[in-house]
C-alpha cells in the first residue's frame, strides 16, 4: 500500500478527494526540487483552489442555460455587419454589472445578437458572476405555468437570483396585459440591484409599442434607457456564414 493510498480517506473525510489524483506528482516534485513543507503545502492547496475554482465555474455554466458556448474570441468579424466596438469593448470590460447597469442589443435577425450575449454572459461566468440566459417567450410561459402551478414566488425569485439575466428575442409580438405586467415587475426588481442583457430585433424606441399599458412600459423603460449601454447592429444574417449550404459554395470555389 502506497502512502497516497493510506491517505486517500483522510483527504475524502475532509473532502479533498480530487487531491490524491495529483498528490504522487506533486510529492516527487516536492523530492526533486527539495521544497521545504510550506513550500509542498503551498503547491497542494494552491492545486485544490484552482480545482474549486473551476468545478465553480463548470457549474455556473450548466446552470446558466446557454444554447451553446459563446466567447467574443470566437466571433467572425468578416460577417458583413457593424456596430460600435468601443461600446462593444466597454461592455465586455464588465464593469457595467458592477454598476448594475444593462446592455440592449439591438438589430436584424441573425446578425449575431444573441452569440453576443452569450459570449457576455461567459465572460461574466468567469469573472465570478452568476447568469441565467432565457428566450423572453420562455420567461412568459414560465411566469405563466407558474400560475397555474402556484409556484409563482418561487418561478419570479429564480429570474431576479442571478447577477445577469439575459432575455433573448424580446419583442416578437405584443404584450398581453399579464406580460407587460410581468415584464415590469421584473424590470422593477432586477434595476439597480442587477443587470439585464436583452436582445430585440425591434429598436428600443419601439419597445413601449409592445406593452399593453403604456404607463408601465413607460416606466420599465425609462429604468432601462437610463441605464443601459445599447448596441445597435446593423447587416445582414451572421447565421449566412454558418450555413453548409455557404460552406459547401466556399469549398468549391475553392478547387
Amino acid at each position: 500500500m502506497t502512502r497516497v493510498t493510506e491517505l486517500t480517506p483522510l483527504l475524502k473525510n475532509l473532502k479533498l478527494g480530487a487531491m490524491a489524483a495529483t498528490l504522487p506528482e506533486r510529492i516527487a516534485l516536492a523530492r526533486r526540487e527539495q521544497l521545504d513543507y510550506a513550500s509542498f503545502l503551498e503547491i497542494v492547496l494552491s492545486d485544490e483552489v484552482n480545482r474549486r475554482a473551476h468545478r465553480r465555474i463548470e457549474l455556473r455554466l450548466n446552470n446558466a442555460g446557454f444554447e451553446e458556448t459563446c466567447r467574443l474570441e470566437d466571433f467572425d468579424w468578416s460577417a458583413s455587419i457593424t456596430l460600435d466596438r468601443r461600446l462593444l469593448d466597454a461592455v465586455f470590460s464588465l464593469e457595467f454589472l458592477d454598476k448594475h447597469e444593462h446592455v440592449l442589443l439591438v438589430g436584424p435577425a441573425g446578425v449575431g445578437k444573441s452569440f453576443l450575449a452569450q459570449a457576455l454572459g461567459y465572460s461574466a461566468i468567469r469573472a465570478g458572476h452568476t447568469v441565467r440566459f432565457a428566450h423572453a417567450d420562455d420567461f412568459f410561459r414560465t411566469m405563466a405555468q407558474a400560475r397555474v402551478d402556484n409556484s409563482l414566488d418561487r418561478a419570479f425569485r429564480s429570474f431576479l437570483t442571478p447577477d445577469l439575466l439575459i432575455l433573448d428575442d424580446l419583442g416578437l409580438h405584443r404584450l398581453t396585459a399579464q406580460q407587460s405586467a410581468d415584464l415590469y415587475e421584473l424590470i422593477l426588481n432586477r434595476h439597480r440591484s442587477s443587470s439585464f442583457i436583452i436582445t430585440s430585433n425591434r429598436a428600443v424606441e419601439e419597445w413601449l409599442s409592445l406593452f399593453d399599458d403604456p404607463i408601465l412600459g413607460n416606466s420599465a423603460l425609462d429604468r432601462l434607457a437610463n441605464a443601459s449601454y445599447q448596441i445597435v447592429i446593423e447587416g445582414t444574417s451572421y447565421r449566412e456564414l454558418l450555413s453548409p449550404h455557404r460552406a459547401l459554395l466556399n469549398n468549391e470555389g475553392g478547387d
